[in-house]
Parts: structure tokens; sequence; C-alpha cells
């Protein structure tokens, strides 16, 4: 069968109960969170020495979210990344000279540029621009931007590998829908997907960001050790799964497309993003630590859990199973779900969040 999740999909678009403007509030948390560690980083380890200016000694600072989704989080950490570099601007120059903002939103072709657009806040400080389009590849000329920034979109996959809907493969995922980490050949296929990936995407900005820009990362992965089948998260994931294979079983979904249905996630550990990174060579790591999330202490509300996932995975199920069966599996998922609230929160561990600030080196 066809690698289908090779293809793109974006989160739910729209403002409505089921977007993901709307079941997004642990992605705006981490913005949140992430802002001291964000805030400080800009401070301490951006430099202007060589800005861009024009003849009239304007200088623009260009800025790209990579992930951008539908808002309103994008709109945060970009009012939030603003306010800390025209802060060391200020520190840096006293006379205070013209500053500028662009501001670039990318995101996936798929992705609801319309309404990103719609709820541009009316105070915003700078010029926004649209970049469809992976990025796993080249966006935007060389040395042209200031400041990357990504959050929770790197641990999406730019495809399942090909060996886990392969039957033949030693690494077949038959039975479940992610890299649980119990199968030695699966999280051996997945984790080489996830280096492929990230290297594209650090190449490609190394192209982008000019010599001494900044990078910054917030990206879902794991404590050192500890397998995704150990935490809430990864419980979740293979409850859905197991809803899956209950509907298959019943005849309303095909078996076949259960049996090759994976999720394209993939969560690392500090080392592993560390190795990647060094071995890139194309960006110094200033900062990496792991952010502390309220909502990791709070118990999992499983109906706000399953409105969030639906809102992230709504495409991507269509894109697999057809928009009919979908809405069926989403129908039945709830019922299936609410015995399991013990065993969701009886997880004994939790999936983290990293924070990386990276530095283009100067060549």
């Amino acid at each position: 069968m066809e690698n289908e999740e090779s293809k793109t999909w974006a989160m739910v678009g729209g403002d409505g109960p089921r977007s993901y403007a709307q079941n997004s509030s642990y992605q705006r948390g981490l913005v949140e969170v992430a802002n001291e560690s964000m805030s400080e980083g800009i401070m301490d380890k951006l430099e202007f020495n060589n800005p861009c200016s024009d003849s009239s000694n304007i200088f623009t600072f260009r800025i790209a979210d990579f992930g951008c989704s539908v808002g309103p989080n994008t709109f945060v950490a970009v009012e939030k990344i603003i306010e800390a570099v025209e802060q060391k601007h200020r520190a840096q120059f006293r006379s205070s000279p013209p500053m500028e903002f662009q501001v670039f939103f990318n995101d996936v072709t798929a992705n609801d540029f319309n309404t990103l657009f719609k709820t541009l806040p009316a105070s915003k400080k700078y010029f926004a621009a649209g970049v469809p389009g992976t990025f796993y590849g080249r966006l935007f000329p060389k040395s042209t931007l200031h400041l990357a920034y990504s959050s929770y979109s790197l641990h999406w996959l730019s495809r399942v590998p090909d060996e886990v809907v392969d039957s033949k493969s030693p690494a077949w995922n038959k039975g479940s829908i992610q890299c649980s980490g119990t199968a030695k050949e699966v999280a051996k296929a997945y984790s080489a997907q996830f280096k492929r990936d990230m290297d594209n995407f650090l190449k490609a900005r190394a192209e982008e960001i000019i010599g001494g820009g900044l990078m910054v990362i917030m990206i879902g992965g794991l404590p050192d050790g500890i397998m995704m089948a150990q935490t809430s998260a990864g419980i979740f994931n293979e409850l859905f799964g197991s809803c899956l294979v209950d509907l298959a079983k019943m005849g309303l979904v095909s078996e076949e497309k259960v049996d090759a249905f994976n999720l394209p996630a993939y969560y690392s550990s500090a080392k592993e993003l560390e190795d990647i990174i060094k071995n890139n060579g194309h960006f110094c790591i200033e900062r990496m630590s792991t952010l502390d999330h309220p909502m990791m202490k709070m118990k999992v509300d499983v109906r706000l859990a399953i409105s969030h996932f639906r809102a992230v995975f709504q495409g991507l199920l269509e894109k697999h199973f057809g928009k009919d069966d979908a809405d069926r599996i989403f129908q039945h998922f709830p019922k299936f779900a609410e015995n399991y609230d013990s065993v969701i929160n009886g997880a004994t561990h939790q999936h983290v969040d990293h924070f990386i600030l990276l530095k283009r080196n100067i060549n």
C-alpha cells in the first residue's frame, strides 16, 4: 500500500469548536513557559554586528516561524520575540536607530492561511507574509533571516518510514500506530527518518539564517531511557490504535488500512537531538533544557485530550481512511476511551518538551 502519510496534511482550520485554534491550549502553554528562556537567550546571544540597512538607515529584522499553523499561538510567540529583540537592540544601541520587523509564517500548503491572516493582531508591529511549503527544504533566499522559530512542529516527520508499513519488513509495525519504543526495528526506522528530516531542516535553515543569527526550537521528546509506550501520550496513542482495531473487527473500517496506519511523529531524547545538531555542524548549541509545562502535573481529561487529538489528526485520518471513515472513527473513539481514564492517568512517565537555542556558525 502507498505510504499516504508522505503527503501533506494540516491541523483543522477555521476557528470553530473542532479547530486547532480552539484546541491547542497545551501548545499555547508551551509558548508561555518558554518565554523566559527565549527572552534571556535573545538578550544574551543575539548580536547586531552586521545589520541589514537600506539607504535610509532603517534596520529590518526578519523572523520566520516554521510550522505556524493557524494561530493564535504563533502571534503570541512572535510578539514575545519582538519584545526581546527590541529590548536587546535598545541595550546595544542607546540611541535606538529605527527598526522594522518582517515576519514570515510558514506551514504546509494545506494549512489554513486564510484564517491565519484574518486573525492577525490589529496592533502587530511587523509586516506579515505567508510562506507555504515543507520546512524540510529551502524556503528563503540565502542569508535573509535573523531569527528562526519552530514550536511543536519538528517532531512531525516528513513521512512515515516505508519499512514500518511493509508487511515483508522486519520493521513492520502491525499492531501499533506509533514508535512505541518496544520494537527495536521499528524504533530504528523512525529514528533514522527523524535524523534525515532534522538534518535537512538544519541544512536548509543554515542557508537562510545569517551568520550569528539565532534559531529557537521547542520540540516534543522523551527523557533519556524512557520509551513512548511508558508515557501517558504514548498510552493514549495506543488506545486510539486499539479503537481502530475494534472498528476493523466490526467491519466499519478497512483492516488493511488500519494495519498501514502509523503516526508520522517521533519523540527524541535530548542526547539524540544534541548528536544530530553537532553532526550537522552548522549551528552552535547555546542553550538546551527541558521546559516545565504545568499541564504535565494535571490529571488528563480524556475527552479534552480527544478534542485536541482530533484537531491535530483529523486531516491525517481523512487522507488515510477517507472523510466518512474518519468521522466514524472520531464518533466511536470517545465511547471506546471512556473506560480507560485510569490507564491513561496511570502512566509512570510523561513525555518532555525540549527547549533549544542555536546560533548559526559564522563561516
